[in-house]
């Protein structure tokens, strides 16, 4: 009996640990680095040049991840300040929902072909670098829908950004009540 007891509680340890680790991976920070590289794919088009007001069509192809992507594309282009939609399909994702209580993302893991039912986000400048905030929402095959804050999305066979650049650079701040770095009109 002691030593059906002993195994027991060893086993409750192990599920223990084993659970905490797992909970502290389901986690992410939000100024967790963006990587580069990862869209070698993508391809931009000005739709119209010479307007005051530009607009871009950035397509992304198989394998792209676009979040790195549109990241890439405001660093290249100097885009401080902008919104954007999207549309397309991927294969798999990691989306995001923050957690106030522990001022980070809990990790929506998204596993095999969705279609992206609509992104959108914005570009602003912090720290004299472009800042990609997006959102995405997915379809699965039975028509049900996930959602959350876009931490990488692998494209599968395409995905659609359109990006309309604001004439006025939006500036964000970091906020410490958050962790988030957040726009501020009021920053010039």
């Amino acid at each position: 009996m002691a030593k059906t007891l002993c195994v027991l509680v060893l086993i409750g340890v192990t599920t223990v640990i084993g659970c905490s680790q797992e909970t502290a991976s389901e986690y992410v920070s939000p100024s967790e680095a963006v990587p580069r590289g990862k869209a070698p794919k993508m391809q931009v088009q000005l739709l119209n040049p010479g307007e005051p007001t530009k607009q871009y069509a950035v397509i992304f192809y198989q394998g792209d991840e676009a979040f790195s992507g549109l990241v890439e594309f405001a660093e290249k282009y100097q885009v401080t300040s902008a919104h954007f939609t999207a549309i397309g399909a991927l294969n798999g994702a990691t989306l995001g929902w923050f957690d106030p209580q522990r001022k980070m993302y809990k990790k929506i893991p998204i596993v095999g072909q969705h279609e992206v039912i609509g992104m959108s986000g914005d570009i602003a400048f912090y720290q004299g670098k472009p800042v990609v905030h997006t959102h995405m929402v997915v379809g699965n095959s039975d028509g049900t829908t996930r959602a959350g804050h876009v931490f990488a999305a692998y494209v599968s066979p395409t995905l659609e950004v359109m990006v309309t650049v604001d004439p006025i650079t939006m500036q964000k701040r970091f906020d410490p009540a958050t962790d988030l770095t957040l726009i501020d009109p009021a920053v010039k």
